[in-house]
């Protein structure tokens, strides 16, 4: 049951607080006094998104809904789904709920019990809890499209879950049938593909790829083409260290030099004992870089042959590349990929055989959950349709004739039936279609009808009913305020109404008014006490006329509702 309301900064509305009460909380006002806003401004804290452009109250950068709800009368499914979102545990089972909205679509958040959670998750425990029947809902049982959706809410967990496997099995079947339809297209498209992928795995393939090759490639090209440098450094390097052809005077000759001098002066005194391991160390590093270099000057390879190869396998890993992967590494890969692009191709009439055998078995498990669903369906239809005329005959209309036609049809994820509402208002007409012989007031009736029946079997703790009773009067207004109460008994029931018959039934009601305060339009609520509620039924009975006579009035339907 909602508890609380408390808006702050949203459209009209500075800050307003409304407690509701069990049974029937009725909104009522001037045509055009903010009672929508409210509905809106409820539908935020619903999970709904802000209808309207920017919500925000001007002169302000953030509105605030929050809302409370007693989850001690809550149906199963909304448990299950605070379950689901970790809401479980909380105590007192009351829901605290918190949406906040920035000016100009900004930041976001909304909260559950103090916790930050997607919209998605409200809108899940939300739809379990409050069901919003809007002003010109009625009509849409003038499409036929929707009565299934009824029908499946009245049969329950069984049906909604066969729906759900409907719908997983049919996306399942289309997109088998998907797979071999483009197995199916053009044939010489997929020859020419063919060729065009055999041709560039022999392309790869004959390169003969190695990983790495390149960075190798690279530095052997490096070394080929500089040759001449490299044994220049390296032979000028050995004459520095050993003297080369000029038969002495190299560094090796310095530092042995050295070293026989300091050998003489540690004799005499040991502290030069150090210096003596250092000059042995570079004698000995000296004489090891000497032979390398000449090793390595001797052994510098002069091969323009090997650098033309070299050249040429490089430019042919730059061709690949162009085509097929920025690096080595990604044009084998991509040549392994196009074997199993290939494998695919050349085996697609098998794959079109094994799809076929797939889609036939698809089918079938698709058709099985399908008629289990239409007996779920037909078995609680005449029920259905038997409570519907029940309803229907305390709300005025006794002699209709409601029927629920199940027809077979092509499969979609809401099963395999066109399911339609039939409609006889009057003795001796046949039934037909809803759309195409019910009036605004038999709409409305019929759809609080539903609604009675669907609370019945365990629907929404709270159904929030704004205007519905648009366009209808005399005995049809009095019968739905008759429906109303008696739906109030089971259900939290808040209505937004023009019609005193249905606001003297209020157990809370709740008169907003717009007003001006200096210079700005502001949208506000007062709870009306009894002597409050007389002058506003009065006040609807005869509009701008106030008499005694609509005062006394107003004062019989109140103390008869």
């Amino acid at each position: 049951m909602l508890q609380e309301l408390h808006v702050t900064n949203f459209a009209l509305i500075d800050s307003l607080h409304l407690s509701f009460g069990a049974g029937l909380n009725i909104l009522t006002g001037e045509t055009g006094a903010g009672k929508s806003i409210i509905i809106d401004a409820l539908g935020l804290a619903l999970g709904e998104r802000a209808s309207g452009g920017d919500v925000v109250r001007t002169g302000t950068e953030r509105a605030t809904v929050e809302a409370a709800f007693d989850l001690s009368g809550a149906p199963p499914e909304v448990r299950a789904r605070l379950a689901e979102a970790g809401l479980d545990g909380e105590e007192d089972d009351v829901l605290l709920v918190a949406r906040e909205l920035s000016r100009g679509g900004g930041k976001s958040q909304c909260r559950i019990n103090g916790r930050l959670m997607p919209v998605s998750a409200l809108k899940a425990i939300a739809d379990g809890l409050v069901d919003v029947h809007g002003q010109h809902e009625h009509q849409s049982l003038l499409h036929a499209d929707r009565h299934v959706d009824i029908l499946d809410d009245w049969c329950g967990r069984e049906a909604l879950d066969l729906r759900a496997e409907v719908a997983a099995q049919l996306s399942a079947l289309n997109g088998l049938r998907r797979e071999r339809e483009q197995l199916q297209t053009d044939a010489r498209e997929r020859a020419r593909t063919l060729d065009l992928y055999r041709f560039q795995q022999e392309e790869i393939a004959g390169a003969h790829l190695r990983p790495a090759e390149e960075e190798e490639l690279l530095a052997d090209r490096s070394r080929l083409a500089n040759a001449e440098k490299l044994s220049a450094a390296a032979q000028e390097g050995y004459a520095a260290l050993s003297g080369g052809d000029r038969g002495g005077g190299g560094a090796l000759d310095a530092l042995n030099a050295a070293l026989a001098a300091v050998a003489h002066a540690a004799a005499l005194d040991g502290s030069l004992s150090g210096v003596i391991e250092a000059l042995q160390g570079a004698v000995s590093y000296a004489e090891d870089a000497s032979h390398e270099l000449r090793d390595y000057q001797e052994g510098v390879e002069f091969n323009p042959e090997r650098l033309e190869e070299i050249e040429s396998r490089l430019d042919l890993l730059r061709t690949l590349k162009r085509k097929y992967g920025e690096t080595v590494d990604e044009i084998i890969a991509y040549g392994d990929e196009l074997a199993g692009k290939l494998d695919r191709l050349e085996h697609a009439e098998a794959r079109e055989d094994e799809l076929t055998a797939a889609i036939e078995k698809a089918q079938a498990a698709l058709d099985r959950t399908a008629a289990k669903l239409t007996l779920v369906r037909k078995g609680v239809s005449a029920d259905f349709a038997q409570r519907i005329m029940r309803e229907l005959a305390d709300l005025g209309m006794a002699a209709t004739k409601f029927e629920v036609s199940i027809e077979p049809q092509a499969p979609t994820s809401r099963g395999a039936n066109r399911v339609e509402f039939l409609l006889s208002p009057n003795p001796g007409e046949p039934l037909r279609p809803l759309a195409r012989i019910a009036s605004g007031g038999e709409m409305s009736r019929i759809m609080l009808a539903m609604k009675s029946v669907l609370v019945r079997a365990g629907g929404t703790p709270t159904m929030i009913f704004d205007e519905v009773d648009v366009g209808v009067g005399g005995r049809t207004a009095q019968v739905i305020a008759d429906k109303l109460d008696a739906l109030a008994g089971q259900a939290q029931i808040l209505c937004i109404t023009h019609l005193p018959q249905i606001a003297s039934r209020a157990d809370t009601h709740f008169y907003i008014e717009k007003c001006v305060d200096g210079g700005r339009t502001t949208v506000s609520v007062a709870t009306l006490d009894a002597e409050g509620r007389v002058e506003e039924i009065a006040r609807m009975l005869g509009g701008t006329r106030r008499t005694e006579a609509v005062v006394q009035h107003a004062r019989e339907m109140l103390s008869v509702g």
